[in-house]
């Protein structure tokens, strides 16, 4: 059995920049990293820009770290294993072949995994997801002879997915459950600004609808639609569309159940207070995979970002070393695509408690979403407004009480102004 101090589940930018940070302060202890991954650690903001899908960008520009880096930070990485059974108490973990390594602290870095379609024909040939550098070069592939993609679901990867595909002269069908584009995070005016500049780009919305069945032989060849308490807009209910390619991206879940079962606490993602550490000693999480103590909005926190992730790997292994560091940070992250820029700040979702203030300029391509907590903001989207990322991320991380600015934040230029 393998003994080391630090073993680190998962080699994505979380868990190598907590083994980097760890290296920075312990010169002489050991570090494990296992990754499901048979690669090194890679970019995966690149995976989903059309400049790397069509090949505008060199491939080798996706590692971020050298093989020669782990030998020279004495940093050991199991790439291609998988932790499937963790001992808690013994403080021992299996991998799936086998080995069993003893550990003195754990990270707790998985990461998330495309969520799959559970229908008939979901498991055909041509049936993509893109969450990791083997679904990337699968799509690559495809798109080299496809003429027509569908694809399931919005979000950040469907968006740019969908630029990525007429980029490259394929037709694109866009199938969402809502009845607008991201409804849950924009309202109809954001809404609109985004399916506006969709549909000018080719994309073909099909609304209030999902997928019932993926139809083919081996390989997919299109799908069959069933509509969501209405008839399908866009597309015809219980009809074929044909397609080359099937595009998922319904969300990310975790596989969480072999830490359940070691007794660590597990809701949305792997519970965790504000210094990242479990409810068992000497095991922390960070990244994707962490349901963390926000400090800032004192609540529960989920997020998925590549910032997010990579300042918590850090303040994790800070932790881990004896520091007493908690995690706070206005988290940010941003999409571009058809001219477009959407970013998403801190706790930008609705809910209770909360008061929504929007300004808009459809026909400018403009769009403020500010989400208010106790007269505060605490999340905020914006599109085609980057320029106000900066200001909107201190005013949160300072709590800065805007009782008296609350008409003038209906403005769509106001804070510009303001600045």
């Amino acid at each position: 059995m393998k003994q080391i101090k630090y073993l680190i589940i998962g080699g994505g930018i979380t868990g190598t920049t907590a083994a980097e940070t760890i290296r920075q302060n312990d010169k002489e202890n050991g570090i494990i990293i296992i990754s499901d991954e048979p690669y090194r650690f890679y970019s995966r903001i690149m995976l989903s820009k059309p400049a790397f899908f069509l090949g505008k960008i060199p491939f080798d520009k996706i590692w971020l770290k050298t093989e020669e880096w782990y030998q020279e930070n004495n940093i050991e990485l199991l790439a291609g294993r998988k932790a499937i059974k963790l001992d808690s108490k013994n403080k021992t973990v299996v991998l799936d072949n086998g080995e069993e390594i003893n550990y003195e602290k754990m990270l707790l870095a998985v990461g998330g995994h495309s969520r799959e379609l559970q229908i008939s024909g979901s498991d055909k040939n041509g049936v993509l997801y893109l969450r990791n550098l083997n679904d990337a070069k699968a799509i690559m592939e495809s798109v080299k002879t496809a003429k027509k993609a569908v694809i399931v679901g919005g979000g950040f990867v469907g968006f740019e997915m969908c630029e990525m595909m007429r980029m490259a002269g394929v037709e694109v069908d866009l199938v969402i459950r809502e009845k607008k584009f991201w409804e849950g995070v924009l309202d109809e005016a954001g809404s609109e600004i985004v399916e506006n500049s969709l549909q000018k780009n080719g994309v073909n919305i099909i609304r209030e609808s999902e997928v019932s069945e993926i139809t083919g032989a081996e390989k997919a060849d299109g799908i069959m639609l069933s509509v969501q308490g209405g008839s399908a807009v866009g597309g015809k209910n219980g009809k074929k569309i044909s397609a080359d390619i099937v595009l998922v991206s319904i969300g990310v879940f975790c596989p969480y159940d072999w830490v359940r079962n070691a007794g660590i606490g597990v809701g949305r993602g792997i519970l965790a207070n504000e210094y990242l550490e479990t409810n068992i000693q000497n095991i922390w999480t960070a990244g994707d995979a962490a349901e963390f103590m926000d400090v800032i909005t004192c609540e529960q926190g989920y997020v998925g970002n590549w910032a997010n992730a990579q300042l918590q790997g850090k303040v994790a292994a800070l932790n881990m070393i004896g520091e007493r560091q908690p995690f706070k940070f206005v988290s940010f992250c941003n999409s571009s695509g058809f001219g477009l820029n959407i970013a998403f700040i801190g706790d930008f979702k609705v809910g209770e408690n909360r008061e929504i203030i929007s300004a808009a300029s459809v026909a400018d391509n403009l769009y403020r979403r500010l989400i208010i907590k106790n007269n505060k903001i605490i999340g905020a989207t914006l599109i085609n407004k980057i320029n106000e990322v900066t200001a909107i991320r201190q005013i949160i991380e300072n709590s800065v009480d805007i009782t008296d600015k609350k008409d003038r934040l209906k403005d769509i230029n106001f804070i510009n102004n303001a600045k």
